[in-house]
């Protein structure tokens, strides 16, 4: 039996999320595993990824998923759009009707 469980049912404070449901479950763990893989490979393409970051820690979670969300805008090489010459001459005149 894995250690988690035992945890859960010796700590007074985990207790309540042991389920006898999860050691039946445990057997399924090898096909489970073979379904999530399966699912992420037939959906992760170039254009939208999957990624899977760990759970049990959320300052690393939450570092991680921030490093690829600025990794992913970064590759994106925004900027602001260039005013045309005709853009730039409109805002000129704007500009001088407002400039004494």
């Amino acid at each position: 039996m894995c250690r988690r469980f035992i945890q859960r049912i010796e700590e007074p404070r985990k207790d309540w999320k042991f389920s006898a449901a999860d050691i039946r479950e445990r057997k399924f763990w090898p096909q489970y595993a073979k379904a999530y893989q399966a699912c992420l490979t037939a959906t992760s393409t170039v254009a939208s990824p999957w990624y899977v970051v760990p759970a049990d820690d959320k300052n690393n979670t939450h570092l991680i998923v921030s490093q690829i969300e600025f990794a992913t805008l970064e590759a994106l090489n925004l900027h602001h759009p260039i005013a045309s010459p005709a853009r730039m001459r409109e805002l000129k005149a704007i500009r001088d009707e407002f400039t004494p």
